[in-house]
């Protein structure tokens, strides 16, 4: 309002509005600043999420393990940087990247991992993945940092940009062969097959999860969501965990059941969550299936008691419903949605869940998706929410996910935790292998 009143014509202006405009600037200024304050002397666990500060490259160092590094890219409009941090020194590179670059190599390789549209698993040929492409992304963003990742296998990524929107397991390291039928992508060398790879929202979250986030004192080993009461699908469809849902909330900010109920069944999410608690030494109690994965449930639930958390269900991205520009979760909705439990659990709805879990599995579509402002970054959807809400650690897709897939990389994953020197990351980067050479 100060800018708009200074930009009038010199006639029109008036020096009484402008003092008093200043005067409430300030006013506010230091009202702002005496709230911040106050979040940093009693909050300072969640001021360091909602304003991280930056660490010196030393903090970092302390921060981390002999086989771990910490990646962190900068990706500027005609050019971009590389750092590579580890606890014995500090690598910074220039990189001949621009922006426009990587979003247009981003945007290559997603299309060839997307299964939007596909309806039976023959089409898959039609839709190849680009190796030649992800080899060149890796050449020109991961190789230049190669040679100070010796003795690494645990590489935590700082992503920027279109990056965010890229898992690095699928980069291409060595030069591809051709590829002329779907298991020959199995020989193909994914930087996956190398390095157990973490993604970091910020640098200063490596302090937050290392020095504040203690491991959780929940007493519960597993509560998991999932296979939510939801018509049939088809035999010969491939069921995925989401899909376009236009008519969802025509009726208004409330979904309409019937439509939530059109979005498919997903049985398989059932033996998925049930693997995983016998993973955990939970028993079925630790399970609400069917006309129990209900929205009501979840909020009433002492969910803070879990140290893992998982949902297994579609999930829908922001600005892909019409009436809510939300991404969020599908769970078995009532006969009549109010706004309390309409079968559709919202981001701003996961943001006021009590949590307590060092670990939340999203086995859903697109979790790992932006929250639909324009220009917003990765992890700002569901994946924010989450962390709000007081979780330690996320697993998120990047896309539609195919139903059985999910279900064999999870409860792979989870039977690699049963060593118990096996990190997260480690057990995905080697149930990925598992399930590829099946």
């Amino acid at each position: 309002r100060l800018i708009e009143e200074l930009g009038k014509p010199s006639d029109k202006r008036s020096e009484d509005t402008e003092g008093r405009l200043r005067d409430k600037l300030t006013l506010l200024n230091n009202q702002l600043k005496s709230l911040n304050q106050e979040l940093q002397d009693k909050f300072p666990k969640l001021a360091a999420i909602i304003t991280p500060k930056p660490l010196k490259a030393s903090d970092v160092q302390s921060l981390l393990q002999a086989n771990e590094a910490l990646v962190k890219y900068v990706i500027n409009k005609d050019e971009s940087f590389l750092w590579v941090i580890r606890k014995d020194g500090i690598t910074f590179k220039k990189l001949d990247l621009t922006r426009s670059e990587v979003e247009d190599l981003v945007s290559a390789l997603r299309k060839g991992l997307d299964p939007s549209g596909i309806q039976h698993l023959s089409q898959l040929k039609d839709r190849p993945f680009d190796t030649t492409k992800s080899h060149t992304l890796y050449n020109r963003l991961f190789a230049p940092a190669q040679e100070a990742l010796g003795g690494i296998d645990h590489v935590m990524l700082v992503l920027d940009g279109a990056l965010q929107s890229l898992p690095f397991g699928v980069l291409v390291s060595e030069e591809p062969a051709n590829i002329t039928k779907l298991s020959d992508y199995r020989g193909v060398s994914w930087l996956a097959n190398k390095y157990a790879l973490t993604t970091l929202p910020s640098v200063s979250s490596l302090k937050s999860l290392r020095v504040y986030a203690k491991l959780s004192g929940a007493q519960d080993p597993f509560i998991g969501f999932g296979d939510p009461a939801l018509i049939e699908q088809e035999e010969s469809e491939v069921p995925k965990r989401g899909k376009t849902a236009i008519d969802l909330f025509t009726r208004g900010p409330i979904a309409d059941a019937t439509s939530i109920h059109a979005l498919g069944s997903l049985p398989d999410t059932a033996d998925e969550l049930r693997s995983i608690a016998k993973s955990l030494g939970a028993d079925d109690g630790s399970l609400y299936l069917k006309e129990q994965a209900t929205e009501t449930i979840v909020k009433d639930a002492p969910l803070s008691g879990a140290k893992v958390l998982a949902f297994a269900t579609h999930g829908l991205l922001a600005g892909e419903i019409q009436g809510l520009a939300e991404p969020g979760l599908v769970l078995s909705p009532p006969d009549k949605g109010t706004e309390r439990d309409d079968g559709y659990l919202t981001a701003s709805e996961v943001a006021q869940l009590e949590l307590n879990a060092d670990w939340v599995i999203l086995s859903a579509c697109n979790t790992a998706a932006p929250d639909g402002t324009p220009g917003a970054e990765g992890l700002t959807g569901l994946a924010k929410a989450f962390f709000y809400a007081g979780t330690r650690s996320l697993l998120v897709s990047h896309w539609p996910v195919l139903s059985d897939a999910a279900t064999a990389l999870t409860t792979g994953m989870f039977r690699e935790m049963k060593d118990k020197s096996v990190g997260r990351a480690q057990a995905l980067k080697r149930s990925m292998k598992t399930f590829m050479n099946t």
